[in-house]
């Protein structure tokens, strides 16, 4: 073959092999049309249900509108709120600032729940709490033991009880119950009636004598009068 002859037979494969190309790009573009036409139709009726509801849920709810305040309820309401703006406004940043101060004072309120916490804790390592619950069990037993005319006559005698209180925790009646538990304690030989005689001569143990008769005296007297001072009652009481 002559050298044209082999030239246009390679320029005509060429042609071919460009036609081939072209008739695939054509195909695969048809293919991909195909697919996309099939998916659109499998996506329409996939959305047709769904779109017959939306449009019956729709109907529906404008139905319903029929309820609705008219037009001139929503318009002075939308008037109030135009005219109320600046209190709206007002709400809002207390709000805000009532906001701003609950943050502010949540570590506040944290760390003293801690130290609450950390105090109940003390208490109760010491004891606090095991002893209010055992007064209440005395509370209780107070209640049970007495009727309300006990409680009654207590309040007509308290004054009495108060001012005995009072009386006998007076420093020179604390220190002669000191003295005289400290005399009970030691001991004494039994003395003799002459030694007796003797000490019944001591002023001081006049006036010993003389404070034991007046208590004697004061349990018998069914009318007691504003009780004698022991000079009184030394002077009453005659002694050798």
């Amino acid at each position: 073959m002559s050298a044209p002859t082999i030239d246009r037979t390679a320029a005509l494969e060429e042609r071919l092999d460009a036609l081939g190309s072209d008739v695939a790009y054509i195909a695969a573009e048809l293919r991909e049309q195909a697919n996309r036409r099939r998916v659109w139709d499998e996506l329409r009726a996939d959305l047709a249900p769904i779109a017959t509801d939306a449009m019956s849920l729709a109907s529906r709810e404008l139905e319903d509108m029929d309820d609705m305040p008219p037009a001139e309820d929503i318009t002075a309401l939308a008037k109030r709120l135009v005219r109320n703006t600046r209190n709206i406004e007002a709400t809002l940043q207390r709000f805000e600032s009532t906001l701003e101060l609950l943050d502010d004072l949540t570590p506040i309120t944290s760390e003293a729940f801690m130290k609450a916490t950390t105090t109940l804790e003390d208490f109760e390592s010491r004891g606090y709490f095991g002893f209010a619950r055992s007064s209440l069990g005395v509370v209780d037993r107070v209640v049970t033991s007495f009727s309300e005319d006990d409680v009654d006559q207590l309040g007509d005698n308290i004054v009495l009880i108060l001012q005995t209180v009072k009386e006998m925790t007076q420093p020179e009646v604390m220190e002669l119950l000191q003295r005289t538990a400290a005399v009970l304690e030691d001991e004494v030989e039994s003395p003799s009636t002459l030694a007796l005689l003797r000490q019944m001569r001591d002023p001081e143990v006049k006036r010993g004598l003389a404070r034991m008769l007046q208590v004697l005296r004061s349990f018998s007297d069914t009318n007691p009068q504003q009780p004698i001072s022991s000079k009184q009652s030394e002077e009453k009481t005659q002694w050798p």
